[in-house]
């Protein structure tokens, strides 16, 4: 639906609900469209402190000079880098 400027001031709660129910809803002025009606979405979830907390706890030696080594070896089949 395109409604002009005028029109849109005096039915606006009507235009809210029209998107609402998933109408494209465009204003215009002087019949060229200037901008759309669109519903806000839904609100972005903050983020939980300690959501990795349940996770396992890696190994004590998990960057050793011998287990990064060890992970070289295998991703470049033991060549010097």
């Amino acid at each position: 639906m395109q409604v002009n400027m005028l029109e849109a001031r005096n039915q606006l709660s009507k235009l809210v609900q029209a998107v609402l129910a998933g109408e494209d809803v465009v204003i215009a002025n002087k019949g060229v469209p200037v901008v759309r009606l669109v519903k806000i979405g839904e609100p972005v979830l903050a983020r939980k402190p300690g959501a990795w907390s349940a996770l396992p706890q890696p190994d004590a030696d998990w960057d050793a000079p011998e287990t990064n080594r060890a992970i070289a070896d295998a991703l470049t089949g033991g060549e010097p880098l």
